[in-house]
């Protein structure tokens, strides 16, 4: 098969890596040129993934148009917010049967779309069935030293996820099959929102028992809201969910729960930003996912919370507190 994946970050050269060991012919692209000639000159991502050699026979540029020309699967591996900007110049383009696989976690801002949909609006000539999300608790630092890790790709067309799903099998890399695309892009983009908020937490100080709750209850709030839009209720207790948000909320690998650790230690948001090579994903989705609770009128009261602290500059200590002193209420 070839394969264009779009975006060098860690997870799209991760990916590259996985696809050229299952014997694919690779295409890699970054739109920054001057970091597609050191990624040639070095053989290596020193920038996004540093000790890792890409092999020579991944091909590497800054061309878009030659880079998905005669591909048979496109993988967009760009972030949520810039995504639709990067594909924009393949408008017109007709992609007939080729497959669009999403990596990328997140909801546009103002637009309130998920990946597929941003897909869908910027290039209409994608059949909606033959887009993929591939999403599940998988840092990109731990797939690359073929550490066991397992995801789901998800499609409305499920025979779409389980031709995708062997494609990316590795002896390492085990991959699932759902047909619920809705859900597991939700699941994926929402967990970081709560990632956030679980690294706020560890900055201030809670503990073990607070992040316990956080992740519990946060579950909950997840699949009400996806629940709402649409999506299967399983789906948010599978890979996609409860299994990435454990990872992105524990891991230090994990750029979300970092940059809620910084703030919880009283930084400002945009010196935490500036200061990292790669993209939060749950940052610019804090806000989606506040607009998304009110306009479902949705009871969002962890994600709220985080937005509160990142955007409303409140105290985490005083969030917190606002979140335990809430009415008594049933579990389920």
């Amino acid at each position: 098969m070839r394969l264009t994946v779009l975006g060098a970050g860690s997870w799209g050269t991760t990916l590259a890596i996985l696809l050229n060991y299952n014997a694919h012919h690779v295409t890699l692209w970054s739109y920054d040129t001057s970091h597609t000639r050191r990624m040639n000159e070095d053989r290596e991502n020193k920038d996004f993934l540093p000790g890792f050699q890409i092999p020579f026979d991944i091909k590497i540029t800054s061309d878009l148009l030659s880079a998905v020309n005669q591909s048979d699967i496109i993988v967009t591996a760009v972030p949520t917010q810039f995504l639709r900007s990067a594909v924009k110049p393949l408008v017109g383009q007709a992609f007939g049967d080729i497959i669009f696989v999403n990596v990328a976690k997140g909801i546009e801002n103002q637009t309130l779309l998920t990946v597929s949909e941003i897909l869908i609006d910027t290039l209409p000539t994608i059949k909606k069935d033959n887009i993929v999300t591939l999403s599940g608790p998988s840092f990109a630092e731990e797939v690359s030293r073929q550490i066991p890790t397992a995801v789901v790709a998800a499609s409305s067309n499920i025979a779409t996820a389980k031709s995708v799903q062997q494609i990316f099998m590795t002896p390492y890399f085990r991959v699932y099959s759902s047909d619920d695309i809705r859900g597991v892009e939700l699941a994926g983009s929402l967990k970081n929102v709560i990632a956030v908020g679980a690294g706020i937490a560890d900055g201030a100080g809670f503990g073990d028992n607070t992040k316990a709750a956080i992740m519990t209850r946060a579950t909950a709030e997840i699949s009400r809201l996806g629940k709402v839009m649409g999506a299967k209720q399983e789906t948010f207790a599978g890979l996609s969910g409860i299994g990435d948000l454990i990872v992105t909320c524990m891991s230090k690998h994990s750029r979300n729960r970092h940059v809620g650790e910084e703030i919880g230690r009283g930084r400002n948001l945009n010196d935490v930003l500036a200061e990292m090579k790669m993209v939060a994903e749950g940052v610019p989705t804090t806000r989606s996912v506040h607009d998304l609770s009110i306009k479902h009128n949705v009871e969002l009261p962890i994600c709220n919370a985080v937005y509160e602290v990142l955007f409303e500059y409140k105290d985490p200590i005083i969030a917190t507190s606002d979140l335990m002193t809430r009415d008594a209420k049933g579990e389920h």
